[in-house]
């Protein structure tokens, strides 16, 4: 029999556990409204399933866990829920630095933040040197990001250091391109979630998902618990990644 791996009473096969996990939190306003109450307390109420979502990323062994938070999109929105937004964002920042300290959780944000007020911009800067040296957990919290964007920005770098003289054009490959993306030395997410119900990837980590596996389930994000976590888990451990070959190279 083979190895198994406890992901919270579902089985799964041991190395099957995702390095880098991806998601969309989605239906935070629509968790509210089915309760009567302003999208704002969703929002709030999503807190904790980032919280949870930390832990058993932790429990799990997964390396790397990147949060759509706020999309380069989002500022469509009404006024007032981009400003909660804005500000559930920084006092989360303040309350939850000494968290991740203590458990070795290393902050980073990627997506253009010189669109956020300053005291953000700082507290932002400020967690992520406070982190730095943390290795347990990478915590991406992508704010104002979208994939092309990030594909856009990646072409610029590459473009400025040849036109300074500091790269041949010979020398950019996928290797080279991916490198200047946001996600930079860290790996494609190999799991890719998105809660809420909609089967789309909203422009997001559009470069980095060639090959992950995407899992859409209908659990609204305040609902996204451990148990929904496992279920996501043992969907990804079902799953043959083939990379192009087949089955049958695979052995399966």
């Amino acid at each position: 029999m083979a190895d198994e791996a406890d992901t919270g009473g579902i089985a799964t096969q041991a190395g099957a556990i995702p390095s880098h996990v991806a998601i969309i939190m989605d239906g935070n306003g629509r968790w509210a409204e089915a309760r009567g109450q302003a999208r704002h307390a969703g929002h709030r109420a999503g807190v904790n399933s980032v919280r949870s979502t930390i832990e058993e990323c932790i429990r799990h062994g997964v390396k790397v866990l990147t949060l759509f938070a706020f999309s380069s999109e989002n500022w469509r929105r009404p006024k007032g829920e981009v400003s909660l937004l804005m500000e559930l964002f920084l006092t989360a920042l303040q309350r939850e630095v000494k968290r991740m300290q203590s458990n070795d959780i290393q902050l980073r944000v990627i997506g253009d933040i010189s669109a956020f007020p300053d005291k953000l911009q700082q507290r932002i800067r400020a967690s992520e040197d406070a982190t730095r040296d943390n290795q347990r957990l990478v915590l991406q919290i992508a704010a104002n990001y979208g994939g092309r964007w990030d594909i856009t920005q990646a072409a610029r770098r590459l473009a400025g250091a040849v036109r300074n003289g500091e790269l041949d054009p010979d020398d950019i490959d996928e290797e080279a391109f991916a490198r200047a993306t946001a996600l930079g030395d860290l790996p494609d997410p190999d799991l890719f979630i998105r809660t809420g119900g909609e089967l789309r990837i909203s422009n997001f980590l559009l470069w980095h998902c060639a090959y992950t596996e995407l899992y859409f389930t209908p659990v609204l994000w305040p609902d996204f618990d451990a148990e929904a976590f496992a279920a996501a888990l043992a969907a990804f451990a079902s799953r043959q990644r083939r990379f192009g070959q087949t089955g049958a190279q695979l052995g399966g």
